[in-house]
């Protein structure tokens, strides 16, 4: 293939759109890298929708963070390089390889520190640069590069972004005591890798929450020791019960005033309670609550390099349960991302390398 083919959002709120361009060649320490799998994300609707929901204080929007149109989504990627700059050597061609997309400034004291979630002026493959919606994605530096080979790029590519957003969550979240349990409020692909890791860190002690059945009976496939329907009358109470009183640490990867609510209500004293989704409004509770239940409430945002690199070598090692992945071909990514937005996902849509009807 000559060129290079993607699906592009050029108007916001609008359906993606086929577009072709000359094929990139990679300078300095840049790697072309072929796709093979890319992962659908909630952030790629939020992308599309051009801004997110800020509750009383409105709307931020994606081109206020410095998204420029048109865009190629796509922040879960993986693929073969099939080209290199002439200064890389740590990658070859023909080597299988995910990318981290949450690339920082590289001049800030969080990217100093391989902290690039906390960087403020991140360059995010899959909306400030190219992402993998597209036969072949250019990536800026090699370093941003994991070695896959022998694992199945469809099966991993989630972690990219899921994976390592909620292994950024459960370290903050930290250890449970003995007898101590925790919540996972949300079973799409974030909470089902979220059961998985913390399954694979040694947390037993979870209970899986959300409003569809059949995304909770995914969720006791995955590990979780319990679950509970969030439109249960009573909630929180069940959540308290199962725990036995001892509810110590909350991982919300749905991140609306809904989950809030029940959150912050069923924790147990000194509980942890951990945002990770980006549903959006308003947040609310006692502020005499952070005192008198001496809770934590901390936002989590995706996941920097080291622990990307730690959580592929516990896939590699067989820690990891592996999520629920259904392919799709990439043409079929407009009707995909309506099927995600309805809800009627459970894991993981990834679209294979396929691009257009008919491309070869």
């Amino acid at each position: 293939m000559s060129e290079l083919v993607s699906f592009d959002l050029v108007e916001w709120q609008a359906p993606l759109e086929e577009r072709r361009e000359p094929l990139p060649q990679p300078t300095g320490k840049q790697v072309l890298v072929r796709v093979t799998a890319a992962g659908l994300c909630h952030s790629d609707l939020h992308a599309r929708k051009g801004y997110m929901d800020l509750g009383q204080e409105g709307t931020l929007s994606f081109a206020d963070r410095g998204a420029k149109l048109p865009v190629t989504l796509g922040h879960e990627v993986a693929g073969i390089v099939e080209a290199v700059g002439p200064d890389v050597q740590s990658v070859k061609e023909g080597q299988a390889v995910l990318v981290f997309p949450w690339i920082g400034c590289g001049k800030c004291q969080a990217c100093a520190e391989d902290r690039e979630s906390d960087c403020m002026a991140m360059r995010i493959i899959g909306l400030v640069q190219k992402g993998g919606f597209a036969s072949h994605c250019l990536v800026e530096d090699e370093k941003w590069l994991v070695d896959i080979d022998g694992l199945d790029p469809t099966d991993v590519v989630p972690h990219a972004c899921s994976g390592v957003t909620v292994l950024n969550a459960l370290e903050k979240m930290g250890p449970l005591r003995d007898g101590e349990w925790m919540a996972i409020l949300g079973c799409g692909g974030l909470g089902m890798n979220a059961i998985a890791i913390a399954r694979a860190m040694g947390i037993e002690n979870i209970i899986a929450v959300d409003i569809d059945d059949a995304k909770l009976d995914a969720a006791r496939e995955m590990g979780a020791a319990a679950v509970l329907n969030s439109g249960h009358p009573r909630a929180v109470d069940e959540l308290q019960r199962i725990a036995g009183g001892r509810l110590m640490g909350i991982v919300d990867t749905f991140g609306g005033a809904a989950t809030a609510r029940i959150a912050v209500r069923a924790l147990a004293k000194a509980g942890r309670y951990i945002i990770v989704g980006q549903a959006g409004g308003d947040f609310q509770m006692p502020q005499v609550w952070l005192t008198q239940k001496a809770m934590t409430v901390r936002g989590s945002h995706v996941g920097n390099s080291p622990q990307l690199r730690t959580l592929i070598d516990m896939v590699r090692a067989g820690k990891v349960t592996q999520m629920p992945i259904e392919l799709r071909n990439l043409s079929a990514i407009n009707e995909a991302m309506e099927d995600l937005e309805a809800g009627r996902v459970t894991g993981r849509i990834v679209f294979t390398p396929e691009v257009g009807e008919g491309q070869e």
